[in-house]
């Protein structure tokens, strides 16, 4: 029995020994050559990834289309946004433009109401002017008229009066006998209104004293011509003729701060008179 025992482990160690080799060089072959499962997996995974890789591009190729077109969108946003604001920009000049153009308008409009009104006032004046003069000619011609009327009616002792009052206020020395308005301290008598005394007097509104009212005052010469009495305050130069207040015409203007007397025949020369009603 123990015989049996010891050839019985004798070959079980010899087929473990032929065994344990032939099971690691199959090992080694299995090894070599791979499970099947295996090799087809990795194979599938070998023929995967091309396909994911293209994949994943094709992801990234479409996310970076639409970057680009949201880029894209961005701008025409944008533009648009800036289209509007030059639009509103345009608008507001254009209107500022025309808020001008209106304001220069009713401004020329206002110059010419303005310079209407003062073509309607001048003519409204010269109008009133030419009427004035006309009235002032007939006023002269009437009186003219009475003139002539009046003047066969004067007597000898009138015209004595009047020659013997005007002889009297001769100069004899008339650059230092006479004085102007200003020498006597300013003109203190009547003035006669602008309108009226352009409408009688002036140089050309000559007229001669000779049959117009007259008296003496004071020792002063003194005549009515267009409403208003006149005064020789000065005395005529005696260069004058004898006559000058019969056969010279006369004027009077306003000049130097005062009225003065002048003759048409001696016009260097004015005397100072006074206005009174």
């Amino acid at each position: 029995m123990k015989l049996v025992g010891i050839v019985s482990t004798a070959t079980l160690s010899l087929l473990l020994g032929i065994a344990a080799p032939a099971y690691a060089q199959q090992e080694q072959q299995d090894e070599k050559k791979g499970h099947p499962e295996q090799q087809q997996g990795k194979h599938e995974q070998s023929k995967s990834d091309p396909q994911h890789t293209q994949q994943q591009q094709r992801q990234n190729d479409s996310k970076q289309q639409d970057h680009a077109q949201q880029q894209q969108k961005q701008r025409q946003d944008d533009n648009k946004q800036q289209e509007r604001a030059q639009k509103h920009e345009r608008q507001d000049q254009s209107k500022q433009q025309d808020h001008a153009q209106q304001q220069r308008q009713d401004r020329n409009k206002q110059q010419e109401r303005a310079q209407e009104q003062q073509r309607h006032h001048q003519d409204n004046q010269q109008q009133r002017a030419g009427q004035q003069q006309r009235r002032d000619q007939d006023d002269r011609q009437r009186a003219d008229q009475r003139r002539g009327n009046e003047q066969p009616r004067r007597t000898q002792e009138q015209q004595r009066v009047e020659r013997s009052a005007w002889e009297q206020h001769r100069s004899q020395r008339w650059d230092s006998d006479h004085r102007t308005w200003q020498q006597r301290g300013g003109y203190r008598g009547y003035r006669v209104p602008d309108d009226r005394f352009r409408g009688y007097f002036g140089q050309e509104h000559g007229f001669r004293i000779y049959g117009l009212p007259f008296m003496v005052v004071g020792g002063y010469p003194r005549f009515q011509y267009g409403g208003y009495w006149i005064t020789a305050v000065d005395p005529w130069p005696e260069y004058w003729g004898n006559d000058w207040y019969d056969n010279d015409d006369v004027y009077i203007v306003y000049v130097d701060n005062g009225y003065y007397l002048y003759n048409h025949r001696y016009p260097n020369v004015g005397i100072a008179i006074s206005f009174s009603m």
